[in-house]
């Protein structure tokens, strides 16, 4: 067995309801005034108000940043730290998705250390602790409450940096199941197959150790057993439940083993196309899982039978099974099948530009097949 290292250096409070122990979290770290970072639905729907409510009810303070998008840019991470800065908070509350946990992240970054965001891409390049942050995740897919990982959009480049560092990682994570239920059915399945992913490749990782197998095997039972119960009911409180926990599990996993091919071509899509980063990953999925078949070690058939409703055994399982099993639950969530099916306008145009991009990303060398940058445009050209 190769020699691996890990740690969980976070505090998780799981249940629902769990949002109501927002402002005894926030005394934990001694926090005083909150700046909430998240998104115009979450403000329109009462989320963030509920948030300031019950941290007003303590006696705390908050200002909030609302404007967060979908694949967030360097302007609004320079716009909410020019906010944060404003308000004298001393603690972020990340609530929302990925989306809202990435921003947050980066101010903290630039809050404490200057400069912009872009200045800290690449691996280990932030210098000490930033500012505390409380994550409140409000989808069940990126795990981003307990990754490493600030994923930000160049817009001058066309291209989705990433700044990785464990000093990222927030001092809390509240998983309340209830701030799902009104999640709409097209995120949800996006959303929940980019945890599944997050599982899936880190399982099959070369950087995968006992460790993170536990943790994907698990986060793949949990959520290949209720995605379509989820997405199907977003109410279904058990299947909720299962959901963000799968995918809070997911995320420690690919902390640690990292991804594989389609994450690391799924953000050269969302930066050319803007197509949503699970709607991108989905796409990607049967692909590259068709082109990964050859390394395949007998892991391809644990992962089957937690997606597909009738199990298969070894001397009746064959690899291309596992690709056809993603590509029929694919379209029972609703997810398109291809580039083109989600959007016409998407063509080949720009394909050796976002191979390169993706060649850049350290997702590749995690890939359990070699990858070039042929092959990269090749998986493309399949996916649209």
């Amino acid at each position: 067995m190769k020699s691996f290292t890990f740690s969980i250096p976070q505090n998780i409070v799981m249940g629902e309801g769990a949002l109501k122990q927002l402002p005894q979290i926030a005394a934990k770290i001694g926090g005083k005034k909150a700046y909430i970072v998240s998104d115009p639905v979450l403000k329109q729907m009462g989320t963030v108000d509920a948030c300031v409510g019950y941290l007003k009810e303590a006696g705390l303070e908050s200002d909030e940043f609302t404007e967060t998008e979908g694949n967030p840019s360097v302007e609004t991470v320079e716009k909410a730290t020019e906010g944060f800065k404003a308000s004298g908070a001393d603690f972020l509350v990340a609530l929302g998705g990925g989306s809202a946990m990435d921003v947050a992240k980066a101010v903290g970054v630039v809050a404490t250390y200057g400069g912009s965001i872009t200045e800290y891409e690449g691996a280990q390049k932030v210098p000490g602790d930033i500012v505390p942050q409380i994550a409140i995740p409000t989808t069940a897919g990126t795990g981003s409450e307990v990754t490493a990982f600030s994923v930000i959009t160049d817009h001058s480049r066309n291209y989705k940096l990433t700044v990785f560092s464990y000093k990222l990682l927030p001092a809390y994570v509240i998983l309340d199941s209830e701030l799902l239920a009104t999640v709409p059915a097209s995120v949800a399945a996006a959303c929940g197959m980019d945890a599944f992913i997050h599982a899936m490749e880190s399982y099959i990782s070369v950087d995968a150790s006992p460790f993170t197998e536990a943790m994907s095997e698990k986060a793949m039972e949990l959520i290949g057993a209720n995605i379509r119960r989820f997405v199907a009911n977003r109410k279904d409180t058990e299947a909720a439940s299962a959901m963000i926990t799968g995918s809070m599990l997911a995320g420690i996993a690919f902390s640690w083993a990292r991804l594989g091919d389609v994450h690391a071509m799924s953000h050269p899509v969302s930066a050319y196309y803007n197509v949503p980063h699970g709607v991108a990953n989905s796409i990607l999925l049967p692909v590259v899982t068709e082109f990964n078949k050859l390394t395949d070690t007998g892991k391809y058939l644990k992962i089957y039978n937690y997606i597909a409703p009738v199990k298969a055994h070894a001397h009746t399982f064959d690899p291309e099974m596992l690709v056809e099993a993603i590509r029929k639950l694919n379209a029972e969530l609703g997810i398109p099948a291809t580039l083109s099916a989600f959007n016409p306008a998407i063509t080949d145009e720009h394909f050796e530009a976002m191979a390169e991009d993706a060649m850049k990303s350290g997702n590749i060398a995690a890939n359990p097949r070699t990858t070039t940058i042929k092959d990269v445009i090749a998986l493309y050209k399949k996916a649209l």
